[in-house]
């Protein structure tokens, strides 16, 4: 084994055109970090020296990675743990926020948000602004689609003002929503760089992928872009994500999860309808999320605290009917894998509902 950056082996070759063949046509270009935190910090650093600019716009309700870019880059409390001492990051609020509403129906929220986030961008100077970079649909901060035209518009506003738009497919990449990647649902939205890494290998082996177009790819390749990492493009993961790929493409999971969103659909419905503890939900493809309330109708603790004992009760009881989930409190999501069935799905779905009891 020797470092990718003295050469290139063939299973590189074979999936970066796998990859580019599902991708849109105008991202040609590809490098293999080993997690969608590596790939989030290549992003940021490829769009600044792109674009000579160093600020980048984030939302609140996000998380991009552990590093000190990308823990800054996000916007929950994380950050508050890694954010001293980088610069650059301005938040910007989700069409979709906790306490207020942008509107009380969908053009009305995404023609608020949009208008104030070209006032932010004229506020920081668009000739300052390297990339707008957010999630295509928002992960662990609950599932959230955005509004309708929303990503439209924002891709429109990275037009007008010469930014680039960065969108971090890093959990629904590769099926998880019903289609091989988030943006998918956004009619017209194609990013200048996309960043993934989970579903590339099913999870198995750590790989992460950045891409980006073509002219962003063809001025790096007279323009150093200064990464280098040992395991960069490591030959056994990429054999790992092209079997993985081709595996979903021959089983076809990725319809699979559009076919059961229905499923999760009436499942999480009837959980909602017969639990008070759960206030609201999301569903898009095999990607769910039921936020928790308490008795008052607030949710049932902010995510930066200590779990109230119910809780812990709560995610005991799970564990006890079999059931391992992605619970941050008050949010449980539900992200089943691929190759679920619906009769698991099910299953696992009564399941939830006997452990909600707890919290009831």
């Amino acid at each position: 084994m020797v470092y990718s950056g003295l050469g290139v082996v063939d299973v590189r070759a074979r999936l970066s055109k796998l990859v580019a063949e599902l991708l849109p046509p105008n991202i040609t270009g590809l490098m293999f970090p080993s997690s969608g935190n590596e790939a989030n910090e290549c992003a940021i650093r490829m769009a600044r020296l792109y674009t000579g600019r160093h600020k980048i716009l984030n939302t609140y309700r996000s998380y991009h990675g552990g590093s000190t870019s990308t823990l800054t880059a996000t916007g929950d409390f994380r950050r508050w743990y890694g954010e001293t001492g980088a610069t650059g990051f301005v938040k910007m609020f989700n069409p979709t926020p906790l306490m207020f509403k942008f509107g009380e129906n969908e053009e009305a929220a995404t023609a608020t948000s949009l208008a104030a986030l070209e006032e932010q961008i004229l506020a920081e100077n668009p000739n300052s602004i390297a990339a707008v970079m957010i999630e295509s649909i928002s992960g662990s901060g609950g599932v959230l689609v955005t509004p309708k035209g929303y990503m439209q518009g924002v891709r429109a506003l990275c037009d007008k003002y010469n930014i680039l738009l960065i969108l971090d497919e890093v959990m629904v990449g590769f099926g998880r929503t019903g289609k091989m990647f988030g943006f998918q649902h956004f009619d017209g939205v194609t990013p200048d760089i996309t960043t993934f890494a989970k579903g590339l290998t099913g999870g198995i082996l750590p790989l992460g992928g950045v891409g980006m177009s073509t002219a962003i790819q063809d001025h790096f390749r007279t323009n150093p872009l200064g990464w280098g990492a040992t395991y960069h493009a490591h030959p056994v993961a990429m054999a790992c994500a092209y079997e993985t790929i081709k595996y979903m493409l021959d089983k076809d999971l990725v319809g699979n999860a559009a076919s059961l969103e229905s499923v999760m659909k009436e499942e999480i419905s009837k959980i909602q309808a017969a639990h008070p503890c759960v206030r609201q939900s999301r569903v898009l493809g095999l990607f769910g999320c039921m936020d928790l309330q308490n008795r008052d109708g607030r949710y049932v603790q902010r995510m930066n605290e200590a779990p109230p004992p119910e809780v812990l009760k709560f995610k005991a009881r799970l564990h006890e009917l079999g059931i391992y989930a992605f619970f941050r409190s008050p949010l449980i999501h539900c992200a089943p894998p691929l190759i679920i069935t619906e009769p698991e799905l099910r299953d696992g779905f009564s399941r939830i509902n006997e452990a909600l009891d707890v919290m009831d």
